[in-house]
């Protein structure tokens, strides 16, 4: 009788879904992922990343096109420069160029004027490190949590939640076959609109530079606009001036 009890036992446990079985923590989430981006020897080799590419900007009176360039280089230093053409919506030709040289960011805005980057924006800047932020998150002070699972569009996803020392909480969705970021929800007060914006970055797409998956379509969703990037150049390790990066 206790024979088949057993047996019974561990048919049912047999039946039980992975996830129940082999209970994932966030840490385990985390550091899957990182193997999945190429693992950690593959990710330390690189110092620095330029990229290119176009980008759309969905409005509601319409889409505008333009391009996009990002440099990233160690520790976490970025930048963007996004120009695109607003002369349907009576603004002609714009240039956005964000720099964060490692403490300081700056932003040149032919639209909406140059200013300094401060409160949300710039604690998310100073904690998004290269060439990612899951590699060191420990040492940097986040607390990770696993809240369950979740879809993400029609994947299935782990969601961690991240609490960094200073800055908003953000969620992540982990792809729960790949282990690959699907997206990441963080909300921001922006204080050039006077309110809170919810930002979402689904990460559509992946490609392979150097043994490293790189998200190369990118979509960032808000309450005002839509823009999809895709990436058609990365190359990592390039010469990047510490210059570049500063405030001009």
């Amino acid at each position: 009788m206790t024979r088949r009890l057993l047996l019974l036992a561990l048919t049912a446990l047999c039946m039980l879904p992975a996830s129940l079985v082999f209970a994932q923590t966030a840490d385990e989430v985390i550091e899957k992922s990182v193997a999945a981006m190429g693992g950690r020897a593959a990710l330390a080799k690189l110092t620095s990343r330029s990229a290119s590419g176009t980008l759309i900007i969905g409005t509601p009176v319409g889409d505008v096109n333009g391009t996009i360039e990002l440099y990233n280089k160690m520790p976490n230093k970025s930048r963007s420069v996004v120009k695109a053409d607003l002369s349907s919506l009576g603004a002609g030709q714009i240039v956005q160029d964000q720099r964060f040289d490692g403490t300081t960011g700056y932003a040149l805005d032919s639209l909406n004027g140059n200013r300094e980057i401060t409160g949300d924006q710039l604690e998310v800047m100073r904690s998004n490190t290269f060439p990612t932020p899951f590699m060191d998150y420990k040492a940097a002070g986040v607390r990770a949590e696993l809240l369950g699972k979740e879809k993400a569009g029609d994947k299935d996803a782990y969601v961690v939640r991240l609490t960094p020392k200073a800055g908003p909480v953000s969620r992540v969705f982990f792809d729960a076959q790949t282990f690959l970021p699907l997206k990441s929800i963080v909300t921001l007060n922006v204080p050039q609109l006077g309110t809170d914006v919810e930002q979402t970055a689904e990460f559509v797409e992946y490609r392979d530079v150097d043994g490293v998956k790189v998200a190369s379509r990118v979509r960032s969703v808000n309450q005002l606009q839509t823009i999809t990037i895709v990436l058609t150049k990365i190359e990592h390790n390039t010469t990047l001036d510490d210059s570049m990066f500063a405030k001009p």
